[in-house]
């Protein structure tokens, strides 16, 4: 949980607090040996992501070799239609 508490605190710093319910994914590259079950971490995620401020963005985690443990992206809609 205290890595998916992380994430969101990333979020909010990266994207600000008003960007917030515009999050879809969250993009999150785990190594075979970082140390994380991916399947725990996307629950964890899950779990909190569907709460606000976050309006219920996805998490999308890719397996790696290694032991690589990043957040890769954070897909927000913008509400632009031209995307």
């Amino acid at each position: 949980m205290s890595l998916a508490l992380e994430v969101c605190r990333l979020a909010e710093r990266h994207l600000g607090r008003d960007a917030l319910p515009g999050l879809v994914a969250v993009g999150l590259e785990v190594g075979d040996e970082a140390g994380v079950e991916p399947e725990n971490l996307a629950f964890c995620l899950e779990a909190l992501l569907a709460e606000p401020p976050f309006r219920g963005a996805k998490p999308l985690i890719e397996r790696r070799a290694g032991d690589v443990l990043r957040v890769s992206y954070m897909e927000v809609d913008d509400g632009r239609q031209d995307d």
